[in-house]
């Protein structure tokens, strides 16, 4: 299966607490959550619907994992998205939890690049990753990653958890999609084309 990551971002990077009220997620004292609320049009929500609806099987981190279970594992099954996430096979990389609550999931333990690495080689189309910010940087990290889509939401916060943290690794990406909405709101899909090139003096 291919791996895709699906992440809402700031224009300054930021993804902490994007789709609820700021006591969804107030670590390290973040205060401005759920900017990605009622943002993007119609077609940027049917957009987000249909690749939920396209993934075979969800990864998530624990932390995600354990909102979206809260939310999605308990919502009104006609939502097409809950349809999505209680219909497929969900996994959750943690060393920690050990009675995931919600059905027809498997928690990945042990050596992570090997579960990963057999999961994709698993026939079908797509394992899907929304949010997750650690796991998402882990998978880009150890070029597990085949597909990253971000949806840019047109605001600055100026605090909260990034996406990419100031020092990592370097990763070169090709961009196979790109479009922007009535409200601004932009997607962008990307591959991984292996490391930058740099200029040299």
């Amino acid at each position: 299966m291919k791996l895709t990551t699906v992440t809402q971002v700031t224009i300054d990077g930021v993804m902490q607490g994007n789709g609820g009220a700021s006591d969804e997620d107030r670590r390290n004292g973040f205060e401005r959550g759920g900017w990605a609320r009622g943002a993007g049009d119609d077609e940027t929500r049917t957009f987000i619907t249909q690749t939920y609806q396209r993934a075979e099987a969800f990864l998530f981190g624990r932390r995600t994992y354990e909102l979206f279970a809260g939310a999605w594992g308990t919502i009104d099954q006609t939502h097409p998205i809950g349809v999505a996430l209680n219909e497929a096979p969900k996994y959750v990389a943690s060393t920690t939890l050990t009675a995931p609550r919600w059905e027809d999931t498997t928690v990945l333990r042990g050596d992570l690049t090997a579960a990963i690495s057999e999961l994709k080689a698993k026939p079908g189309g797509e394992v899907q990753v929304h949010g997750s910010g650690i796991l998402t940087r882990w998978l880009l990290e150890n070029d597990l990653v085949d597909e990253m889509i971000l949806i840019v939401i047109p605001v600055i916060l100026g605090q909260g958890a990034r996406l990419f943290p100031e020092t990592g690794p370097d990763l070169a990406l090709d961009l196979v999609e790109s479009r922007v909405d009535s409200k601004g709101v932009t997607i962008q899909v990307y591959r991984p084309a292996g490391r930058p090139r740099y200029a040299r003096a």
